[in-house]
């Protein structure tokens, strides 16, 4: 292999005896430079796993860079840190998928040549199937193109692949580091089976394997070896041994059975039995017949033959002994190192290719834009109120964070073609924000396959039909990454750019507000997203319980506090009639019929003075036309009580300015919702010095505790406690006024001073 530069590559898995094997063989084709990882999963999987360090002071690279190598997790997310080392110093990477963000962030970080290594799955599996499972993990590996390889350990395993998986193939034999056979150790003292078979206390395919040799040959002398994670009820299961002790029973035990008929995956226990000389007795059908064991004397066809030839084993035939030790060397001849190198030298010539073209591609290639990234931040859906205020907060926060962090970016603010969104509902975004219009398009799968061929991507679709925010441009094809404020999205999203998604509450989990058939499009939505921000404790548990979100792609960051225009100071100008805000919506969650309770038990029973004003997305119109049963029982309560239609103005929904004239003149705010993500009405009367009468439930709990904002409690299951706090409102307004924050603390939760963290977490995603 002839480069004008030397390949550095990481081997980023830990498996022991591959270790052994492929380390040599790299060093053989002229690779000197290697890393490992010294992290790997606390997993069972990784029972044949070990930390070599013996490297490191071989690699020609800053020790202070090498410590942060050493630090990351290459089977999750290393880290833009340890990215930018690995793009710095190295070509070529080895991978396995065992988190299906590992796949991800080398398609969006490493610029290198990536090798999924594949040793072969279980005959019900294989490697399509597991990127399918992932998000995007065909699209992914697609949207490489040539910086992936499909480095297979056995010749025939791209046969059991998808195309797009067999064109990328390349042929990287597995072999045995020290294949010498040392059959003069093997001394068969001890008349006994050797079989390996691990994790017999949960995992159910090697439970089945040993329910089934048990069955077979338990009446025969037997021990087990394989790792025991948790103690399983048969004295002659040995557990996991030492490397002396597990070489030791290879020598004195008298045969091995190996029992697998798996076409596209073998262990390795089989080959160190025949390097020992200890006689192997094997099922046909499996790995072993592509390896040369095809008319071997240790060969059986049936359960029936195998016990046969293990049982005049353990009697001492002599000849049959000696007839399978010194056939099934043929077993390692294809394993031998010297057998491999011409494959690897061959692959890393092509792969040596692929870095020189890409390295002259690059020097030829004018200097790339080194303008900001942008980012577009979208409303799926014309929504209003709070959640259209946390787009605009969202915005700001990207813009304000990336200043700080000498990183601008452009931010778009994307929303729904609808009339609504005026100057008046978005003229108080700063002015680098742009503003863009779009309409959802619904692409069929021809259509979307077309599209994503013209972005440059060879991709079939896995559903009928694919939505894509079409703004007249590009589709936002000229943003990097797209942030969408709530996961309501109802079909699958054209892959074109990786996508964030902002999820507030899944009320969904504890109140009938969606159709179960939407709702699995939403979850659907949310798991293929590159990563979730919420914002609540409670949400965060409920994204990883309900939706089924990885704690990998969770990242929580800080309710941001909304600054309300210039409104007058109503403290010394309060209307004749006194009055608290209610401001809710139509959404069961809001409560409603507690709360009509609450104020008719307020007003009747308690004396209430206060007038109620209710704002927001509930006018006086559900009193006459309810659309449940819930609505209807509330409103017939407020239609027929004098007091209630005497005192309770249906204001509607009214601008920001209005609703921003109409707090600050209230005497208190009050929010009767039974559970969502918490409310921003309850900052945004602090800063205008009006406190609040809130329900007790998580999310509004550490809302008060972020911001300090002293809050008043109610049971909203409770309809007369509602009541009365209602009146201790009333009568303790100066108590609770004196409970609000000051200006400082509010300060210390202004957009500017969380806004990094916001950064933080969309930053590593572009």
């Amino acid at each position: 292999m002839e480069t004008d530069k030397k390949i550095r590559v990481m081997w980023l898995l830990n498996h022991s005896a591959a270790r052994r094997f492929e380390i040599a063989m790299l060093n053989r084709v002229g690779i000197s430079e290697i890393f490992l990882p010294k992290r790997f999963p606390n997993d069972i999987s990784f029972r044949s796993a070990s930390v070599d360090d013996s490297l490191d002071a071989s690699l020609t690279i800053p020790a202070d860079e090498l410590a942060i190598l050493n630090a990351a997790d290459w089977y999750g997310r290393p880290g833009r840190d340890a990215w930018a080392i690995a793009n710095r110093y190295f070509d070529v990477l080895f991978f396995i998928v065992h988190k299906p963000e590992i796949l991800e962030e080398i398609s969006r970080h490493f610029q290198g040549v990536a090798l999924l290594r594949a040793y072969g799955q279980f005959s019900s599996m294989n490697y399509t199937r597991i990127l399918h499972w992932y998000s995007r993990g065909r699209a992914t590996v697609e949207t490489m193109g040539g910086r992936f390889y499909f480095a297979v350990a056995y010749e025939h395993l791209p046969k059991a692949e998808d195309s797009f998986l067999r064109s990328r193939a390349l042929f990287l034999p597995l072999g045995m580091s020290d294949p010498e056979p040392r059959a003069d150790e093997w001394r068969g003292s001890e008349p006994t089976v050797m079989f390996v078979c691990p994790d017999l206390a949960f995992n159910e395919y090697y439970r089945r394997i040993y329910d089934d040799f048990v069955a077979d040959f338990g009446d025969l002398p037997y021990k087990i070896a394989g790792a025991q994670p948790l103690h399983f009820q048969d004295p002659k299961v040995l557990g996991y041994l030492p490397a002396d002790a597990y070489a030791r029973s290879m020598r004195e035990l008298r045969v091995m059975y190996y029992q697998s008929r798996e076409p596209n995956h073998v262990h390795y226990h089989p080959f160190e039995a025949v390097r020992l000389g200890m006689p192997l007795v094997f099922m046909s059908g499996g790995m072993l017949d592509r390896l040369g064991g095809l008319g071997l004397p240790g060969r059986c066809e049936t359960t029936t033959e195998a016990r046969a030839k293990l049982q005049a084993i353990l009697s001492g035939d002599a000849v049959l002994i000696e007839e399978i030790r010194k056939s099934q060397l043929r077993l390692i001849e294809l394993m031998h190192p010297d057998r491999c190198e011409p494959f690897w030298r061959q692959g890393f010539v092509r792969i040596a290719a692929d870095i020189e073209a890409g390295r002259a591609e690059d020097a030829r290639r004018p200097l790339s834009y080194s303008g900001p990234r942008r980012i577009a931040v979208i409303l799926p859906l014309a929504y209003r109120g709070g959640t259209l205020r946390a787009a605009k907060l969202v915005a700001e926060a990207l813009l304000e964070g990336s200043r700080a962090a000498g990183e601008l970016a452009d931010i778009v603010l994307a929303y729904p073609d609808d009339p609504h969104y005026d100057d008046d509902v978005l003229g108080d975004l700063p002015r680098p924000i742009a503003r863009r219009r779009f309409r959802w398009r619904v692409l069929d799968a021809d259509s979307a396959r077309r599209a994503m061929r013209f972005q440059g991507h060879a991709w079939d679709p896995g559903s009928e039909q694919y939505l894509v925010p079409d703004d007249g441009i590009r589709q936002f094809a000229d943003c990097d990454l797209w942030l969408f404020i709530s996961d309501r999205v109802s079909k699958p999203l054209l892959p074109i750019r990786p996508y964030i998604t902002v999820v507030f509450d899944y009320l969904q989990r504890y109140f009938d507000v969606i159709d179960p058939s939407v709702n699995i499009a939403f979850l659907r939505f949310v798991r293929e997203a590159q990563r979730v921000l919420v914002t609540t404790h409670s949400t965060e548990s409920d994204a990883k319980q309900y939706a089924g979100i990885t704690a990998e792609k969770l990242y929580r960051v800080p309710m941001l506090m909304p600054r309300l225009g210039k409104i007058p100071n109503f403290a010394q100008n309060k209307e004749r009639e006194p009055y608290f805000i209610w401001t809710t919506n139509a959404s069961p969650h809001k409560n409603h019929l507690n709360a009509i309770i609450a104020l008719r038990m307020y007003y009747d029973e308690l004396g209430g003075s206060l007038r109620c004003k209710v704002t927001g997305l509930l006018s006086s119109d559900w009193l006459h036309e309810p659309q449940n049963d819930y609505q209807k029982r509330a409103a017939t309560i407020a239609e027929r009580n004098s007091c209630l239609r005497e005192n309770i103005d249906w204001s509607g929904e009214i601008s920001e300015k209005a609703y921003g004239e109409a707090l600050a003149g209230a005497v208190f705010l009050w929010h009767p919702a039974r559970q969502d993500n918490g409310t921003f009405s309850v900052l945004e009367a602090a800063q205008l010095g009006v406190p609040s009468l809130s329900s007790d439930y998580p999310a509004m709990r550490e809302i008060d505790a972020q911001f300090s904002l002293g809050l008043n409690w109610m049971d909203a299951s409770d309809t007369a406690d509602m009541a009365r706090q209602l009146k201790r409102m009333e009568t303790h307004t100066d108590e609770a006024v004196a409970g609000l924050p000051s200006a400082e603390q509010l300060l210390e939760q202004n957009s500017p001073r969380l806004a990094g963290q916001y950064w933080a977490a969309v930053r590593e995603c572009l």
